[in-house]
């Protein structure tokens, strides 16, 4: 991300984050869709992990909608609404991240798909 947006920066930032939002909750699906086998708690926890991302990603829409409504004058407390939106975004991506790789590092399923485990080395 470049540094010259200016008082557009907050709007940047979120629009960053909502990219990202979109883009894991739709590889709780194709993470599914590649591992048919995959083992039920993981499966039933990538679907949890879809809802909660969702989640956010709509709130993360809603806080572009403010910034935009603002015309980029952000208040102090919606700044530092802002800056809690994207730390918490942050963390939920770290989080969701681990958990992707426990199920390449525990899952039979993800172990047995070529696709699913494309870290190894080709023979």
């Amino acid at each position: 991300m470049q540094y010259y947006y200016g008082s557009q920066m907050p709007l940047r930032v979120l629009d960053e984050a909502e990219f990202w939002k979109q883009q894991e909750a739709e590889h709780t699906v194709v993470m599914r869709e590649l591992m048919t086998d995959l083992e039920e708690s993981y499966v039933a926890s990538l679907k949890r992990w879809q809802d909660v991302l969702e989640t956010t990603h709509q709130q993360v829409i809603r806080y572009i909608e403010s910034v935009n409504r603002s015309n980029y004058q952000l208040s102090h407390g919606l700044y530092k609404q802002v800056m809690e939106l994207v730390s918490f975004c942050l963390q939920e991506s770290v989080a969701f991240i681990q958990f992707c790789r426990q199920i390449k590092e525990e899952s039979k399923a993800a172990a047995d798909n070529t696709t699913a485990c494309c870290h190894r080395p080709y023979r």
